[in-house]
């Protein structure tokens, strides 16, 4: 019995690891548990950027056929084939947040898409519609399906709660925000949404700053996720709901540092100091101002006469010389 002690022991201590281990596996950081994606996630992600997100595909070279009918954007190149590059995060298009600017196309929005049926959707994907925009060639009959399925069924519009002008989110829960961000994003992007910072218009920016900046990119990605995270769970996938969404980023840019808070320094103390001149403070003073005022007249008076005194002698001492 004796020599099974040993034995029993480190069959113990085992287990008692491998429980140890699974307890620590279930607290560690979201990454280690990618949410499944759905079709419709799938297809909100080629929207963002099918280059990224379909393996294999064909990429083309130089700027997409549609993207001449427009001179508002200068962007070039493979950008301007991303769905999100012409009808914007905000799926609205020339109507929308990015309708005036830099970020400007003049292209339509979509969300009208969603009361569309799935044969119109293909036909506009496909060439059939409009010759020049057909992405057959790069995107399988699957992809289209999945971009279809996030058209129809996808589409939000946030701009009923997201102030186009300022890029507020107005009347969103805070704590409803606040437990969703700790459930889904805390553990990657840290309680003040810098651990995990990521490039944004060419600078590494933090949660907070995105969600100040651009608060459609952000919910589109909070929700459906992006290929450059596959690890990253999705909002849509956990079952939150639009609301959710907007509370999530209606906290970060009310709680999380955002780069654009105004410091206060406290007022500036202003030390006062004795009257080294200038307006009388009594009458006895007022008239000695007075009498001195009088006399720097008097002495600048004496002083410019016996000036022209002195040049008229001058003259006169010049004009009897040369008599002389």
């Amino acid at each position: 019995m004796n020599k099974l002690k040993p034995i029993f022991s480190f069959i113990v201590i085992l287990i008692l690891m491998v429980i140890i281990g699974s307890i620590w596996n279930a607290n560690v950081s979201a990454r280690d548990n990618p949410q499944d994606i759905g079709p419709v996630s799938r297809g909100a992600q080629i929207y963002d950027d099918w280059t990224s997100v379909v393996s294999g595909a064909a990429i083309p070279v130089g700027d997409h056929p549609i993207w001449s009918r427009q001179s508002y954007n200068t962007i070039s190149g493979i950008d301007t084939w991303r769905c999100v590059v012409c009808h914007g995060w905000d799926y609205q298009g020339i109507d929308g947040a990015f309708r005036t600017g830099s970020y400007s196309t003049g292209f339509p929005g979509l969300l009208e898409a969603s009361s569309k049926d799935k044969s119109t959707l293909v036909k506009a994907l496909d060439g059939s519609s409009d010759a020049q925009h057909n992405f057959t060639s790069m995107l399988s009959e699957d992809d289209i399906a999945s971009v279809i399925a996030f058209l129809q069924t996808g589409l939000i519009d946030d701009n009923e709660y997201i102030d186009i002008i300022t890029r507020k989110v107005s009347g969103g829960d805070l704590a409803n925000g606040k437990e969703k961000y700790q459930q889904a994003c805390a553990s990657c992007h840290g309680d003040d949404g810098k651990l995990a910072t990521f490039r944004y218009e060419g600078t590494e920016v933090s949660l907070g700053t995105l969600a100040v900046q651009d608060p459609w990119r952000f919910l589109h990605r909070t929700r459906f996720g992006t290929a450059r995270a596959p690890e990253m769970p999705l909002g849509y996938e956990l079952g939150w709901t639009a609301e959710d969404g907007r509370d999530v980023v209606y906290y970060v840019q009310s709680s999380l540092p955002t780069g654009f808070e105004i410091t206060d320094n406290g007022g500036m103390e202003i030390e006062p100091v004795s009257n080294l001149g200038g307006p009388a403070q009594n009458w006895f003073s007022g008239i000695v101002t007075a009498f001195g005022a009088m006399a720097t007249s008097l002495g600048f008076a004496i002083l410019l006469g016996a000036f022209f005194i002195g040049i008229i002698l001058l003259l006169v001492w010049l004009l009897r010389s040369r008599q002389a």
